[in-house]
């Protein structure tokens, strides 16, 4: 065990918990327990809120699981990930203002508010809440499962003292200090995800002598893995242009992602975010999935290839440098489960407990005293379930993140996106969109038939949209009739 490598990244991780009780002293605001731990009493400038939002979407699979399957598929999966260069700037820009007023006029604190403002619907906010916390589960075990691996290939640990050190160490700083540690410690995370970026290119390009030289050695190990097609012409056109609907376009109906459009200050704020968010996706994207198909020019062989990151970090860089940046991974990977716990703690917390099994939980003098104890159960129960299934991971992380990312939004994007563009949206209409959405993405996942390349997400979101628009025609939203005075 390296302590040049172990020493860097226990400061890292004391950095975090700073950060987390550092944040706790904006409870005693005044403005309420959920409205701070929630959504940090919407006060996000511009460099936070792209920094969150870029961190938050840049997770395990981006910086461990993407590289990984560059690492095996070559150039093409490069080309393929730079198809989500925008999906910050759509997120921001089809959500944001009209997200944020809608949010602030009905004091929603999490996505299933808004759902109900808009819908005025139990039935969707409960089938939301469901699917909500089954496709968390699904990309938080993808994180827990990243985190193991990176610390078991960095510290020599096992994998299973790998996940228990991760699940503690994100379980305690997100409970200690709520949706303000996040994205505080989000924007030191972006940061570090942008170092290490830059230094892994660097000594990758020492290491293998120059880029003309690493494509020569990847053209003889397989001619392939220079092509836009990857081995077997596994990366199809069709495949490409259906996966930009599921890692750009789908990407407004993330859960995690949304709730950012909730939080940020001003429309000043919002216009900046923009802009950073989208340059930051774009050099992450582009320098960890290029460094991963690279890499393979020097570590040919490995036994899986979610384990080629940390391992080129740990050949090309020095050992304190390499320990530094080993973080850029890690920070990638907190940022995104962070935001993701808090959101499946909201939804078990507020959204179910609160607003259908105990609404009196939240009243009276004491509530401010009991909510934040019932956090950390919520908190701590659903940690402790992921944990329990990452002990046993899948070869490659990325499959299951994006099935998991698909999931959430078969069920959110057209709810989302129509509830706040078409008047003529119903309950109705999201309801049928959301179950046919659901079901229909897991039946293909199941049987799996041959589209001809075509990504499931395509002919599952025309369905979603479909029952959306007949739904919300066959019964529209009641005319509210005035009274005669």
């Amino acid at each position: 065990m390296n302590s040049q490598l172990l020493i860097p990244l226990a400061l890292y991780l004391l950095a975090v918990f700073a950060l987390a009780l550092y944040s706790r002293r904006h409870r005693s605001n005044g403005k309420g327990f959920l409205n701070e731990y929630l959504v940090g009493n919407r006060s996000m400038g511009g460099f936070v809120l792209a920094m969150t939002l870029a961190a938050t979407y840049a997770s395990a699979s981006s910086f461990i699981g993407g590289p990984g399957a560059a690492y095996k598929m070559g150039l093409g999966w490069v080309l393929l990930a730079m198809i989500q260069l925008p999906a910050a700037w759509l997120t921001l820009g089809v959500l944001g203002k009209k997200f944020a007023i809608e949010a602030r006029r009905h004091n929603a604190l999490t996505l299933n508010d808004i759902l109900y403002a808009r819908y005025k619907n139990r039935g969707v906010v409960i089938l939301a809440s469901l699917a909500l916390l089954l496709a968390f589960f699904g990309t938080m075990v993808v994180q827990f499962v990243g985190g193991a691996r990176l610390l078991q290939t960095v510290t020599g640990l096992s994998y299973q003292h790998g996940l228990m050190l991760f699940a503690v160490t994100v379980g305690l700083y997100t409970t200690i200090g709520g949706f303000r540690a996040v994205v505080m410690t989000d924007t030191v995370q972006g940061i570090m995800m942008i170092i290490g970026t830059i230094a892994l290119l660097a000594g990758i390009v020492h290491a293998g002598g120059s880029i003309g030289e690493m494509m020569g050695e990847l053209h003889r190990i397989d001619p392939a893995l220079v092509t836009p097609y990857g081995p077997d012409h596994f990366l199809s056109q069709p495949f490409m242009l259906s996966f930009w609907v599921l890692v750009c376009f789908g990407v407004i109906g993330l859960p995690h992602a949304a709730v950012r459009c909730m939080s940020y200050k001003s429309s000043a704020s919002l216009h900046s975010g923009m802009v950073i968010s989208t340059i930051m996706v774009a050099f992450l994207m582009l320098g960890m999935h290029l460094a991963g198909a690279l890499g393979r020019a020097i570590v040919p062989d490995i036994a899986s290839p979610d384990q080629i990151m940390p391992t080129l970090m740990m050949t090309v860089l020095p050992p304190v440098v390499a320990g530094v940046f080993l973080a850029g991974p890690m920070a990638a990977i907190m940022s995104t489960i962070d935001s993701q716990l808090i959101q499946a703690s909201a939804t078990l917390l507020k959204d179910l407990y609160l607003n259908y099994i105990n609404p009196k939980a939240a009243e009276g003098p004491e509530a401010e005293r009991r909510l934040p104890k019932l956090s950390l159960w919520v908190t701590g129960i659903f940690s402790a379930l992921v944990f329990v299934a990452a002990t046993n991971p899948p070869d490659m992380i990325i499959w299951l993140n994006l099935l998991a990312f698909g999931g959430m939004q078969a069920v959110f994007l057209w709810p989302l996106v129509l509830g706040l563009y078409w008047k003529r949206a119903s309950a109705t209409g999201a309801f049928a969109s959301m179950s046919s959405g659901l079901v229909c993405y897991i039946a293909l996942s199941v049987i799996k038939p041959d589209l001809g390349g075509i990504h499931i997400i395509v002919p599952t979101l025309a369905l979603s949209l479909v029952a959306f628009v007949i739904g919300s025609l066959t019964r529209p939203v009641p005319v509210q009739v005035p009274q005669q005075v």
